[in-house]
């Protein structure tokens, strides 16, 4: 099983930035897909999710301006983060979620510039 996530990168504070990942390996539908982030010096943190059925999940502290949302193909998502700040600086982690276990993809670096 592998999780590739991509679309991390420097952006100035406001700007956008969407990230995409895509689960290989796995043969079922996950139950969710989330995103989670680890600042430096903080704990990993749930951004946003999104299960199986479409119902979203949103940290209070990105609600109104990141979009998580199921691609066409099966197992992947997107994370489309509008209006950045600098306190959503972070390596952002892919997470899949099944009844029998969590994977974890490698994680892309988002850096917002003040």
């Amino acid at each position: 099983v592998q999780l590739q996530a991509s679309g991390g990168g420097l952006v100035q504070a406001g700007g956008s930035l969407r990230l995409s990942c895509a689960a290989s390996g796995i043969i079922v539908s996950v139950n969710s897909m989330n995103w989670y982030r680890q600042a430096p010096g903080k704990q990993r943190e749930l951004v946003a999710g999104i299960t199986q059925f479409g119902t979203t999940t949103y940290a209070d502290s990105v609600k109104g301006r990141f979009t998580i949302s199921k691609g066409n193909a099966k197992n992947t998502v997107y994370l489309q983060m509008n209006n950045l700040k600098p306190e959503d600086i972070g390596r952002y982690y892919c997470n899949a979620h099944l009844p029998s276990r969590d994977w974890w993809g490698q994680g892309t670096q988002v850096t917002v510039s003040s």
